[in-house]
C-alpha cells in the first residue's frame, strides 16, 4: 500500500450499557445510518415517542443520563498491516467517550468539537472489533462542576459551562432539553506511507486589489520525495503551479502573486460574483507515486472591519468592507438546524441558506451556543456569497479557565480555525455570545480598562480565553479579524454602548420592552441581535399538537411547552394588546402574532437602513435578526420555522432588504405658543420619506406618493424625480401629513390616513414600495369587506395570484386548506390602483383563504 486510503467504517450497532429503557442488557441493535446519535436510532426503531410532539421531550430525558456504546468490526489486509501508518480517525464524538480496539483502550475524549486521530498499527489484527463507550455528558458535567464550582449563566443547566459540548443541548429559550450522545461525525481507518497534515492557504489582497497567495504545507514525516501545488481557476484551467517541491524538512511553502484583474475576486451576494478556485496539493515518493492529495476550494477577497470616526455622531463605525466596498450587512443569526444534527442533510443546508439569499440577506451569524458548522454549511455560503460571522462556542455563561479546560479549548480553537480559515465567506471570529454582557449583569470583576492582569485569578476567568487564548490562535493560524465577543464595544465601554462595536438590542421584547416604533432610537453601530416572536405556520402547530386536539388553543399546556422563552405569554400579549384588537382563537392568534412579528422586524430594517447614509455616516452598518431558523417545531423568534416554512416576517424583511427601498415615518409634533400654558397647543403630523440604494451606481427614479382616507373618497397624490445616492440612504421629503388637519385638543381624533410611496423606474417598473399606516392599529376603524373590495384573481395556470382593492388593506396573509404553498410574499399591504402579483407554487388553483387586519377569513 502506497497512496493514502481512507476506509469508512459505517456498519455499527449500539446498546444501552447495562440495559434499560433503550435496549435489554447485552442487546445490540443495528444503526440505520452513520454517523448517528442515540435519539435518532431509538426514534427509527420506534422505541421512544417523538420528542418534538406534545410533551414527549420530557419522556426521553433518561437517554441523556444513560451510558451507551457503539461497536463495529472490520478486517485489515496483510498489505495494509505492512503500511508505514494505520490510523483510526474519529471526526467527532459526542462527547465523553472511551474507545476500545480489540479490548484495549486507545482513546478518551472530552470535547464534541474536535477530531481525534489514533495510530493503531501496532494494535491491529486481520479481524478487529472497535467499541466506543459513551458516558452521560450531563452526569459527567455535574461531577466536574462539583470539583470546580457552580458558575453563573443564562439558559440550561450550569454544569454545561464545564463541558465542551453543544450548549443548546441543555435547553435554551427556544430549544428543548435533548442531550445527544454518539458518533456524530464519520469514523474511518486511514492507511498510508506519508500524508499531508496541513494545507494553510492565505491570500492577502492589497488596497489596489493585487493578490498575494501563500500556501503552507505540513507533512507527517520528513521524506526524500517531492510535493506539487496546482491552482486552478473556476473553469478548471491551471492558473499557477509549482512542482518538485522538497519535502525533506517536513514542511514547504509556495507563493503566487497576481496583479489586479489577473484573478477574479469573490464578492458578497449582490455585489459581484463568487468565483471559486481550487488548490490541489500532492505529495509523492522518490519514484513519483502519489502518497496523498489534498484539495481546497478558495477565493480571493479583501476584508476589513472598519472602526473609524463618524460625521456628526459620537463613537466609531463597525462595518465590513469587502474589496474596498463598504457593505450594509442585512442578515440573520443561525442556530443549529436540528436538535439531532446527523439528520441535517446537505439538501436541507442548501434550502436554508438559499432562503437567506432569496430573502435578500447577505450575512449569517453562527451563534456561539451551537456547533462549528459542518463543512457543507461554509461551502454553500462560499458558493452563494453569504458572509459568515463565526462565534466560538461559548454562550451566555461565566465560563471557567482552569488548566484542563483551557487545554480542551486550545485544541478546539486550533482545529476549527484551521478548518474554516480558507473559506472566503468567513469574515470574522467572535470569542463568545453575550458572556461579557452576563458578567456585567452579574457584576463580576470586569474592568475594561485592565488589559494586563491574569484574569484567571478573577471571578470572570474566561477573559483569559477571549483576550489571550483565542486571539493568539486566530492571529497565528488565519488572517481573519478577531472580535472579543458579541456584543462587544471595546474602547473601555460596556456592551450596551450604542456608539461602539456590535450591539444586541433586546430592549424590544426583553429589557425595557420598548415599542418597536422606537427602533430608530435603539440603533447601534452594528446590531447583531434583535427580534420579536411569532407563531409558526398553523400546520407546524398542528404537527406538535399531534392527536391532542383539545390542546388547540394558545394557552394550552402543549403550546406552552413549545415556547421556551421565559415570560413569553406576558411579552407576546404586551405587544399584541398595545397594537392589535385580537381574539384567542388558535388560528387568529397565529395570524396576529405573525403580523406583529412582520411589522416589528420590517420596521427595524427600514429604520436602520436609513442610518446607512454614506461615507462617514454609517451610523448603523448591519442588522442581523434573531433568528432565521429553529432546531425543532416551536414558537420562537425564528422567521422560518423548523419545517422550512417562512413566516410572514421573512417576507417583510426581504422587502426591506431589496436593492432599492422607500421608507417613511410619521410623528406628531406638538408646539405650545405660550410655554406657561398646557391647554393651548398645536399638533402637526410630520411625514418623512427616504430611499435606499444598495447598488454602487447612482439611481434616477420617480418618487410617487399617494395618500388615502380610509373613510372617504379623498386622495392626494404627487410625484417628483429623485436621485438615490449609491450604497446609501437618501432623504427625499419632509412635510406635514397630507389630509391631516392640525389638532388643538387631544380629543380631536386624527384621521385614518394611509400613505403609499413607490419608487418607479423609467419604464414604470416598481423598484420599491411601502405603505405607512397610522399606529397603533387597534385604534383604526377598518372599512368593511364590501368597502374594501378586495379581489384575488388566480392565474390560468393556478400558480400566481393578483391582488387588488378599492381601499387600502393591511397585513394580507394568504393560505389554503391542505398542503402548504410556496408563496413569494406575505404580510402584504395593498392600496388602490397598485395591484400586486404573488407567485404561489403548489397552489394548483385551490381556493384561497385571505386574512387581513379588520377582517376575519375570506
Amino acid at each position: 500500500m502506497v497512496s493514502l486510503t481512507a476506509i469508512a467504517l459505517n456498519d455499527w450497532s449500539f446498546t444501552q450499557v447495562g440495559g434499560g429503557e433503550g435496549t435489554k442488557d447485552g442487546e445490540w441493535l443495528p444503526v440505520h445510518q452513520f454517523p448517528t446519535t442515540v435519539h435518532v436510532e431509538l426514534l427509527h426503531l420506534k422505541k421512544i415517542p417523538d420528542p418534538f410532539v406534545g410533551l414527549h421531550e420530557w419522556d426521553v430525558q433518561w437517554i441523556g443520563e444513560s451510558q451507551w456504546a457503539f461497536k463495529t468490526s472490520f478486517k485489515v489486509s496483510d498489505a495494509d498491516l505492512q503500511a508505514s501508518h494505520v490510523d483510526l480517525v474519529f471526526e467527532g464524538l459526542d462527547t465523553f467517550a472511551s474507545v476500545l480496539l480489540n479490548g484495549t483502550q486507545i482513546l478518551s475524549t472530552e470535547n464534541q468539537f474536535v477530531e481525534n486521530r489514533v495510530d493503531v498499527k501496532s494494535s491491529l489484527k486481520a479481524e478487529n472489533e472497535l467499541v466506543i463507550e459513551f458516558d452521560s455528558a450531563f452526569i459527567r458535567g455535574r461531577e466536574i462542576e462539583k470539583k470546580h464550582g457552580k458558575l453563573a449563566l443564562w439558559n440550561g443547566d450550569s454544569s454545561r459551562l464545564h463541558v465542551r459540548k453543544a450548549q443548546y443541548n441543555y435547553g435554551w429559550d427556544w430549544g428543548p432539553v435533548l442531550m445527544t450522545v454518539g458518533p456524530w461525525k464519520p469514523v474511518s481507518l486511514q492507511v498510508y506511507q506519508n500524508r499531508i497534515t496541513e494545507v494553510d492557504v492565505r491570500s492577502n489582497v492589497s488596497s489596489k486589489l493585487d493578490v498575494q497567495t501563500s500556501i503552507g504545507i505540513e507533512f507527517l514525516e520528513k521524506a526524500s520525495g517531492t510535493a506539487s501545488v496546482v491552482l486552478k481557476g473556476p473553469d478548471g484551467a491551471v492558473v499557477a503551479s509549482d512542482s518538485n517541491i522538497s519535502t525533506s524538512n517536513g514542511h514547504s511553502h509556495v507563493s503566487f502573486s497576481f496583479k489586479a484583474g489577473e484573478v477574479q475576486l469573490w464578492y458578497p451576494v449582490g455585489y459581484g460574483k463568487q468565483p471559486l478556485y481550487t488548490v490541489e496539493v500532492e505529495i509523492a515518493d522518490e519514484s513519483g507515486a502519489v502518497l496523498d492529495k489534498k484539495t481546497k476550494k478558495i477565493s480571493f477577497r479583501r476584508v476589513s472591519v472598519v472602526q473609524e470616526s463618524l460625521i456628526d455622531a459620537p463613537g466609531l463605525t463597525f462595518l465590513f468592507e469587502i474589496n474596498n466596498i463598504r457593505i450594509f450587512c442585512g442578515g440573520s443569526n443561525w442556530i443549529p438546524a436540528d436538535s439531532f444534527l446527523t439528520t441535517v442533510t446537505p439538501d436541507r443546508y442548501q434550502a436554508w441558506l438559499q432562503l437567506l439569499v432569496d430573502g435578500n440577506q447577505n450575512m449569517v451569524r453562527v451563534w456561539g451556543g451551537g456547533i462549528y458548522e459542518y463543512d457543507i454549511f461554509y461551502d454553500i455560503c462560499d458558493e452563494l456569497g453569504i458572509l459568515v460571522w463565526q462565534d466560538f462556542m461559548f454562550g451566555c455563561g461565566q465560563y471557567p479557565a482552569y488548566d484542563s479546560f483551557l487545554k480542551l479549548v486550545q485544541e478546539e480553537a486550533e482545529q476549527n480555525v484551521k478548518r474554516l480559515r480558507h473559506h472566503p465567506s468567513v469574515v470574522i471570529f467572535a470569542g463568545n455570545n453575550e458572556d461579557y454582557q452576563l458578567a456585567e449583569s452579574e457584576k463580576l470583576e470586569l474592568d475594561y480598562a485592565d488589559e494586563t492582569s491574569d484574569f484567571r485569578k478573577t471571578n470572570f476567568p474566561a477573559r483569559h480565553i477571549y483576550e489571550r487564548l483565542l486571539p493568539a490562535v486566530v492571529e497565528k493560524h488565519s488572517n481573519i479579524h478577531y472580535h472579543r465577543s458579541s456584543p462587544y464595544s471595546g474602547q473601555g465601554k460596556v456592551t450596551t454602548d450604542r456608539n461602539f462595536g456590535d450591539l444586541h438590542q433586546w430592549n424590544v421584547w426583553h429589557g425595557t420592552q420598548e415599542p418597536w416604533h422606537n427602533w430608530d432610537i435603539l440603533s447601534g453601530r452594528f446590531v447583531s441581535e434583535f427580534g420579536m416572536q411569532g407563531y409558526p405556520n398553523i400546520r407546524t402547530v398542528d404537527q406538535w399538537l399531534g392527536d391532542a386536539k383539545e390542546e388547540r388553543y394558545p394557552q394550552s399546556r402543549t403550546n406552552n411547552n413549545h415556547n421556551k422563552a421565559s415570560g413569553f405569554e406576558r411579552r407576546i400579549e404586551l405587544y399584541l394588546v398595545e397594537n392589535f384588537k385580537h381574539t384567542f382563537d388558535m388560528d387568529d392568534y397565529v395570524y396576529y402574532t405573525q403580523v406583529m412579528q412582520a411589522e416589528c422586524l420590517a420596521a427595524a430594517y427600514r429604520l436602520w437602513r436609513r442610518n446607512w447614509a454614506g461615507k462617514g455616516k454609517e451610523y448603523t452598518a448591519g442588522a442581523l435578526v434573531w433568528q432565521i431558523n429553529d432546531c425543532w417545531p416551536v414558537t420562537s423568534w425564528a422567521i422560518v420555522d423548523y419545517w422550512l416554512r417562512p413566516k410572514p416576517a421573512y417576507f417583510s424583511i426581504a422587502r426591506e432588504l431589496r436593492p432599492y427601498t422607500v421608507g417613511m415615518t410619521r410623528k406628531d409634533k406638538i408646539d405650545y405658543p405660550d410655554d406657561r400654558r398646557a391647554a393651548n397647543f398645536v399638533i402637526d403630523t410630520v411625514l418623512e420619506i427616504w430611499g435606499t440604494n444598495s447598488t454602487l451606481e447612482e439611481k434616477q427614479t420617480t418618487l410617487e406618493v399617494t395618500s388615502f382616507d380610509l373613510h372617504s373618497d379623498w386622495t392626494d397624490s404627487w410625484k417628483e424625480s429623485v436621485t438615490l445616492s449609491p450604497n446609501s440612504s437618501t432623504e427625499l421629503h419632509k412635510g406635514t401629513l397630507p389630509g391631516q388637519p392640525a389638532r388643538h385638543k387631544h380629543s380631536e381624533v386624527p384621521k385614518n390616513i394611509v400613505v403609499s410611496a413607490r419608487l418607479l423606474d423609467a419604464d414604470g417598473t416598481i423598484l420599491g414600495r411601502y405603505a405607512n399606516w397610522p399606529e397603533p392599529f387597534k385604534f383604526i376603524k377598518f372599512p368593511n369587506v364590501k368597502e374594501v373590495g378586495l379581489k384575488a384573481e388566480v392565474s390560468a395556470d393556478g400558480e400566481s395570484v393578483v391582488l387588488s382593492s378599492k381601499k387600502p388593506v393591511k397585513g394580507i396573509v394568504l393560505d389554503v386548506d391542505g398542503d402548504d404553498v410556496a408563496w413569494s410574499d406575505q404580510a402584504i399591504d395593498l392600496v388602490p390602483n397598485d395591484p400586486q402579483t404573488i407567485k404561489a407554487v403548489g397552489l394548483k388553483g385551490r381556493a384561497l383563504k385571505i386574512r387581513y387586519l379588520g377582517d376575519g377569513v375570506n
